[in-house]
């Protein structure tokens, strides 16, 4: 029996929040990657949850890495894009790898800033065996 524990916690270790990203199903019918989308889940512990989109960048995997690439959701007027959904449509967790330019990062960066300080994101499909047979 495998457990997997999905984090949102308002002070992580008594510091700043730590929020992880998740797999939601939107199409069930298609495989893998094409039938799910990513999102980085916010908020409290009710059956549903707050969470930001990403949007995937193409229609298949990067030819030179084998991962997808995402980017945060935006909606109107280039705000983040939000919404609710029930607990229930989470797949399982997701690890992204920013995609990380030719620049310096600043050196007051922070881990809790990763989501919101890069444009595009790897889904890494190496993290573990579930991530490997998901997004393909």
């Amino acid at each position: 029996m495998h457990t997997e524990y999905i984090r949102s916690c308002p002070s992580w270790q008594g510091g700043h929040s730590h929020n992880d990203c998740v797999f939601v199903n939107t199409d069930s019918s298609l495989p893998g990657m094409q039938g799910l989308e990513v999102a980085h889940y916010q908020g409290e512990v009710y059956p549903c949850v707050v969470i930001h989109w990403f949007n995937k960048i193409g229609d298949a995997a990067d030819k030179d890495t084998g991962m997808w690439v995402v980017r945060p959701g935006e909606g109107a007027n280039n705000t983040a894009e939000y919404t609710i959904i029930h607990i229930d449509a989470i797949y399982c967790a997701a690890h992204l790898i920013p995609m990380y330019s030719m620049e310096f990062l600043p050196p007051d960066l922070k881990f809790y800033h990763s989501y919101d300080a890069f444009r595009a994101y790897y889904v890494n499909k190496y993290a573990d065996h579930h991530a490997f047979e998901i997004a393909f």
